[in-house]
């Protein structure tokens, strides 16, 4: 299965923030959530549930995450398995990421995402076939000499 993008946890935790500080942030995350063929997977889902339960000024309810996620398993899911660990556990060391991270990259690679929209990785850098996209950067300024995409292949 294809998708266009793949979403980290980051993107689906704005698009509920309460917080106003955030409000730039949850409207470009429903804009990518509403139009975007995404994918997701189940490290996604977990860490989406504990930082929404916990870790956020205005925490949900457990049962409205728990709907939320039930909404979200309507997309493309990857989930964890023996394959995806190992492959997670190489990218990791690869590209010199937490496994975390390189469990991320191999679920979006699973689905042929080219891009990942996430702020934990540098902004256009590719790991692989997936290209790290920060959806919440501010535009460059009007005139500004655009750089290429980096490419980090270990």
């Amino acid at each position: 299965m294809t998708v266009e993008c793949f979403l980290d946890s980051n993107v689906l935790v704005y698009a509920v923030s309460s917080s106003p500080a955030e409000a730039a942030k949850k409207n470009r995350a429903m804009e990518i959530i509403a139009s975007a063929d995404f994918g997701l997977s189940i490290q996604v889902l977990q860490e989406f549930y504990v930082t929404v339960t916990r870790k956020i000024t205005t925490p949900l309810a457990a049962d409205t995450a728990l709907e939320l996620i039930e909404q979200l398993r309507a997309f493309p899911l990857v989930t964890t398995d023996y394959p995806l660990v190992i492959s997670g556990i190489e990218r990791s060391i690869q590209f010199g990421l937490s496994y975390w991270d390189g469990a991320i990259l191999a679920a979006a690679a699973r689905l042929e995402a080219p891009i990942l929209y996430t702020e934990d990785l540098g902004h256009g850098q590719r790991y692989g076939s997936v290209q790290a996209v920060n959806p919440f950067r501010p535009p460059p300024p009007a005139g500004a000499v655009h750089e290429p995409a980096r490419r980090f292949d270990g």
